[in-house]
């Protein structure tokens, strides 16, 4: 009596999840992506050999195999259901790109995004913003490309749009695909080296955008810029600034009006508040 009370109580416990489970999996439904957009998006990143693209829900596998079976690229798709990784598995061996190509049973939350120079979405409006941290925090140049959904208040870099067959003869149907490329992280005090020395660059950034100041003897100029990976380009201020970043130094590689005696200059993160 007392064993199938317990049996009772654990069938009641796992009947009781059911619902959780189910409403987990459906999360991020599976849609397969047309293959005209699967190859659409990996053209708009840019994909070539020495490439790591992670798709992350990979579904069938389709755009991890094109990606590396088209554009010679790694690739690596997260996915949890066990059927689709089975059908991509046997799919990548098929294509003869079971080298180039790995499936992990793995939640997308938890996925080591660390090797990536690309990362295909093709999820939900609010799993992409659930991401966005963990992607803002790849290294920068890291480009994102995102089948339909965008994120939020992180404006794409770019947006396409791709035309492709609809359900019934003579149709058509619209899909956009939208590209962020990771910036770096630019929000700080800058300190100026050589020419540059007692000149403070304060910025502050709201994704690929940077706002704030260059000071010294000679006065405060105010800039405006836009951030792209590693690069960071000035023109809307009082002259044009041009920055590329190389281990954590910025560099100044181009200036005019005001700034053109910066030209050559470094600038580097302060780490405790002041340049002095």
């Amino acid at each position: 009596m007392q064993m199938k009370t317990c049996i009772a109580a654990l069938a009641g416990f796992v009947f009781a999840l059911l619902p959780a489970v189910a409403a987990a999996t459906k999360d991020v439904p599976y849609i397969p992506t047309p293959e005209e957009v699967a190859v659409a998006m990996l053209e708009l990143a840019g994909v070539a050999p020495g490439d790591h693209v992670i798709d992350l829900g990979s579904g069938d596998g389709r755009i991890v195999i094109t990606a590396a079976k088209r554009f010679g690229a790694n690739a690596t798709g997260v996915e949890i259901d066990p059927e689709l990784l089975a059908r991509s598995r046997e799919l990548a061996k098929r294509s003869g790109v079971g080298d180039k190509v790995k499936f992990v049973d793995q939640d997308l939350f938890k996925a080591d995004l660390g090797p990536a120079t690309v990362i295909t979405l093709y999820l939900m409006p609010d799993v992409n913003l659930k991401l966005r941290a963990s992607l803002l925090a790849l290294k920068a140049g890291t480009r994102i490309v995102s089948h339909k959904w965008d994120m939020g208040d992180w404006m794409p870099d770019r947006t396409v749009t791709v035309h492709t067959q609809g359900t019934r003869p003579g149709t058509q149907r619209s899909s956009n695909i939208h590209l962020w490329v990771v910036p770096m992280d630019v929000d700080a005090l800058w300190c100026g080296e050589g020419n540059a020395t007692g000149t403070r660059m304060q910025l502050a950034q709201t994704h690929q955008r940077a706002s704030g100041s260059l000071a010294n003897v000679r006065g405060v100029h105010y800039i405006e810029a836009d951030i792209a990976g590693n690069r960071m380009r000035s023109t809307k201020g009082d002259g044009e600034l041009a920055f590329v970043a190389k281990d954590d130094v910025l560099h100044l590689g181009e200036a005019t009006g005001p700034f053109a005696l910066l030209k050559g200059a470094s600038f580097t993160r302060s780490c405790c508040g002041n340049c002095y």
